[in-house]
């Protein structure tokens, strides 16, 4: 886990953590390379996430650790009050930023996708957004 510097002084939200997967992503490459779980169980993406991996997927530069031949990508989808039940997938990195600067607080999920063979793994979770809006800050302030 890590958390964003600054984080514990007092007025700010405790929760300004993200949650890295990068260890259990790893045991379930493992697992699947000594053949205790097979690709199928785990190249099972849903077709919108392939859709939108293809579509507006950042590449990582990285080649999937499963099927090791196209460069897997990353789909960031946003949750929160207000945003559709199945969250928002920000196509430009100033809709995400925009996302992320809401006062409704949203929790963001980071998502590793290979668009060649469905292989998908959460990558990163993180709240944003909550933030009270300038103005009202300092009027609170000044009482």
């Amino acid at each position: 886990m890590t958390s964003r510097p600054g984080a514990s002084k007092v007025g700010e939200r405790a929760q300004e953590a993200a949650v890295e997967y990068r260890l259990a992503r790893n045991a379930v490459v493992r697992e699947v390379k000594a053949g205790r779980r097979m690709k199928e169980d785990v190249c099972d993406a849903h077709p919108e996430l392939l859709r939108a991996a293809r579509n507006i997927g950042k590449t990582t530069g990285e080649d999937c650790p499963i099927c090791e031949e196209t460069t897997t990508v990353e789909v960031t989808y946003v949750f929160g009050a207000r945003l559709p039940p199945g969250g928002r997938c920000p196509g430009t990195k100033t809709e995400l930023n925009r996302l992320r600067r809401r006062e409704e607080p949203v929790l963001c999920y980071d998502v590793e996708v290979c668009p060649q063979c469905a292989w998908h793994h959460l990558t990163r979770k993180y709240p944003a957004g909550g933030r009270t809006p300038r103005a009202k800050r300092t009027r609170e302030s000044s009482t």
